[in-house]
């Protein structure tokens, strides 16, 4: 059976540095909602261009399209050799639900559901110097506020099945690694 994470967390709270880390250090397969779909648009796929229209809005993309790109991926064989660490998904409790059903079919297991917590200002100047063009500053303040009412309440379903774990990330990478391995039991 394989086994993987989760990190969750508004925009600019560092999920992806520490998915790097731990893709490095574990070996685990890094998906990234947001990488996904970056090359969707980069490529100018159907989804790629549907998926822009609400990333450019601050919107989420749908959880239909959403749950069936990540499905597909969970399915690969990496997955499902070496684990998996999911960065950006799942956002909505609908697409929590649609994760663990995939989890009893594909025979994959969740390690624990790490929460990465940071202020407001830290989150708005972490973007603000990421300079992506999906990070000014009006998209960010609707993508956390987004994040305060329809992801936050995935924290609480995970939180019912006693594998979330809260880590402040307004300290160093180091640091904030260090505490995601102690939360992970490592």
């Amino acid at each position: 059976m394989s086994a993987g994470i989760i990190l969750i967390g508004p925009p600019g709270v560092g999920k992806g540095t520490q998915a790097q880390l731990l893709t490095e250090r574990r070996g685990l397969v890094h998906l990234s909602s947001g990488d996904i779909f970056r090359a969707e648009i980069a490529s100018q796929s159907d989804l790629g261009r549907l998926a822009k229209r609400y990333i450019d809005e601050g919107r989420l993309v749908p959880n239909g399209i959403t749950i069936e790109m990540m499905a597909k991926r969970l399915r690969t064989g990496e997955v499902r050799r070496n684990g998996f660490i999911l960065d950006g998904f799942p956002r909505t409790v609908r697409q929590a639900e649609a994760l663990d059903d995939d989890f009893g079919d594909l025979d994959l297991t969740l390690m624990g559901v790490v929460s990465l917590t940071a202020s407001d200002d830290t989150i708005l100047q972490r973007l603000a110097e990421r300079g992506r063009a999906d990070d000014d500053i009006e998209t960010v303040r609707r993508r956390l506020q987004v994040f305060r009412e329809e992801t936050a309440p995935v924290i609480e379903h995970y939180k019912g099945k006693g594998i979330y774990r809260p880590v402040n990330s307004d300290q160093t990478i180091e640091n904030v690694f260090s505490d995601i391995e102690e939360c992970l039991g490592q």
